[in-house]
């Protein structure tokens, strides 16, 4: 064992020992409203459709790496506009490493790059930033989740990032940013850094800067088909003019999306019409639930154009403890950041689920 300690110690780099792995909870036997998923499945007579299909994928061979005729359909389906292309991930997970890598030199004026984000973000804005070799610089929100705009545009002006990523809506917070004050931070990015919007809550929000690429060359929209109802596949794509793109798809790794998720990704595409209306009826819950929680005693509930609802109550730890308990799974945000004090996010799920957590969370607050 000791040899083991002492070789991690010399060949495993100082940061990395010194944080955890990304922690996904086991989630059998729980009801899991921790991670965002849609809880619908496809019809049956497309499930049956769907298997057929993926009966008859080449398995034996590599995937065609350009990916040409799954790319036609998201740019068709989901509007790409016309002349501006998509860089295909597993996830966008992999895709927001893909965009750090590349960003990420170190010869500009003896400075590592840095790559910024309004905070609280998503984990992995950061993370990618680290393991990329890059500086990461978190800009915090208001206290009501919105966008400092002048802190925002002075950090822009005193690091001159590479990359700032902009989630609209913003997970964990679940509000829309103010288009305004993103289109200025794009603005002041200019010739020198990318914009990224994750749209990954996009079929919820109904809203989007896709039809703002035209307006922002360094502007990239990125997306997944996980939260719309296809997180089992890991698909994520990001659409921006063909030349940026190209410098991103040098480090895209060879065949990343395998053959049964462009099976898949395909025919989710082909009746797309089904997730949607899938996603309307998320909508619908999402109102029903944020009005029930908000006449809990001691609950704050803050606003959400995702398939999530953040709350405040007076003991997160004390209420998630409970919560598991009653084998509801849902997400602890109170150690993410100062502003999410006692702040704990719930998907929103069919109105059965729905009705538990409410059950649970009641309980947990008497």
């Amino acid at each position: 064992m000791t040899d083991i300690v002492k070789l991690i110690d010399n060949a495993i780099r100082a940061d990395v020992r010194a944080i955890g792995s990304y922690h996904v909870p086991d989630a059998s036997g729980y009801v899991k409203l921790d991670s965002m998923e849609n809880p619908y499945q496809l019809p049956e007579d497309l499930r049956a459709e769907l298997g057929t299909r993926l009966a008859e994928a080449a398995l034996n061979r590599y995937p065609v790496p350009s990916y040409d005729t799954l790319k036609t359909r998201i740019c068709a389906k989901l509007g790409v506009p016309s002349g501006y292309d998509v860089l295909l991930g597993n996830g966008s997970d992999e895709l927001i490493t893909i965009l750090a890598t590349t960003v990420a030199r170190q010869e500009r004026e003896n400075r590592r790059a840095v790559i910024m984000a309004p905070i609280p973000a998503f984990v992995m804005f950061s993370r990618s930033a680290q393991f990329a070799g890059a500086d990461f610089v978190g800009v915090p929100l208001r206290e009501d989740f919105s966008l400092d705009r002048q802190a925002m545009l002075a950090a822009i002006e005193e690091h001159k990032p590479s990359l700032v990523f902009l989630a609209y809506p913003n997970n964990p917070t679940g509000n829309l940013f103010d288009a305004g004050d993103m289109e200025a931070i794009i603005t002041a990015l200019g010739e020198t850094g990318i914009a990224v919007v994750d749209e990954a809550y996009q079929p919820f929000a109904k809203v989007s800067f896709m039809e703002r690429l035209p307006r922002f060359p360094n502007l990239i929209v990125m997306r997944t088909l996980s939260k719309l109802g296809l997180a089992g596949i890991r698909l994520g794509y990001m659409a921006g003019a063909a030349p940026l793109l190209a410098q991103f798809e040098k480090v895209r790794p060879p065949y990343n999306v395998n053959v049964l998720t462009q099976v898949a990704a395909e025919f989710a595409l082909d009746h797309i019409e089904v997730l949607d209306r899938q996603a309307d009826l998320l909508n619908e819950e999402r109102t029903r639930l944020a009005a029930a929680l908000a006449e809990l005693p001691g609950v704050t509930v803050f606003p959400s154009a995702a398939n999530f609802i953040s709350l405040r109550v007076p003991d997160a730890d004390r209420v998630c403890t409970h919560l598991h308990g009653a084998k509801v799974l849902i997400k602890n945000l109170s150690k993410m950041h100062k502003l999410l004090a006692n702040c704990i996010r719930v998907t929103v799920s069919t109105p059965e689920e729905n009705a538990q957590f409410l059950a649970a969370l009641k309980a947990a607050l008497t």
